[in-house]
């Protein structure tokens, strides 16, 4: 269901102004994670097969990423959740980038964009020496926006364990504190 209103996308689709005004918002616990999970079911399920590692994440991310010192960021529309990432900590300051998916009607308008770079600001912010990730050489939009906001291409074996059998490219990015 979608509902209208003045700054839907729907309303103005062709517009280079059909930017919904968008909220970021970080999902603490006791918040209903039923959108984070829904929006990673559907881009997982398109692409791939849910893993054992998926069903752990999204079925309790309570316990999987924020009661273990991560954070899970949601982006609304409205009421609308359609968008979201999380950050899950590894060790020492290291953090994996993790679980970012953009609702299927709002993907290509830089929402995936603005999700990344608040994660990095917000990862910055809690002192993070650096965020990892991996990915799928099938995803080639993710991987050039990865490359874009300045993440590399490293080898697996420099990275923390990937519990995906998908992932087939690794990237990392180290940070410097936030200053502010």
């Amino acid at each position: 269901m979608h509902t209208t209103h003045p700054t839907s996308p729907v309303d103005s689709r062709n517009s280079l102004s059909a930017q919904p005004v968008i909220d970021i918002r970080s999902l603490a616990p006791g918040d209903d994670a039923t959108a984070f999970r829904t929006l990673n079911e559907e881009w997982i399920t398109r692409y791939f097969t849910l893993e054992a590692k998926d069903r752990e994440t999204l079925n309790d991310p309570v316990h999987s990423i924020l009661l273990k010192g991560g954070h899970i960021f949601m982006a609304y529309a409205g009421s609308e959740a359609i968008g979201c990432v999380a950050l899950i900590p590894m060790r020492d300051g290291v953090y994996e980038l993790s679980k970012m998916a953009v609702s299927p009607h709002l993907r290509g308008r830089g929402l995936g964009r603005r999700l990344l770079q608040h994660a990095i600001a917000q990862a910055r912010k809690i002192g993070a020496r650096s965020l990892f990730l991996g990915s799928n050489t099938r995803l080639r939009d993710a991987i050039h926006l990865y490359e874009s906001v300045g993440f590399l291409h490293v080898k697996p074996e420099t990275l923390p364990p990937m519990p995906y059998s998908r992932a087939d490219v690794f990237m990392e990015m180290p940070l410097e504190p936030d200053s502010q």
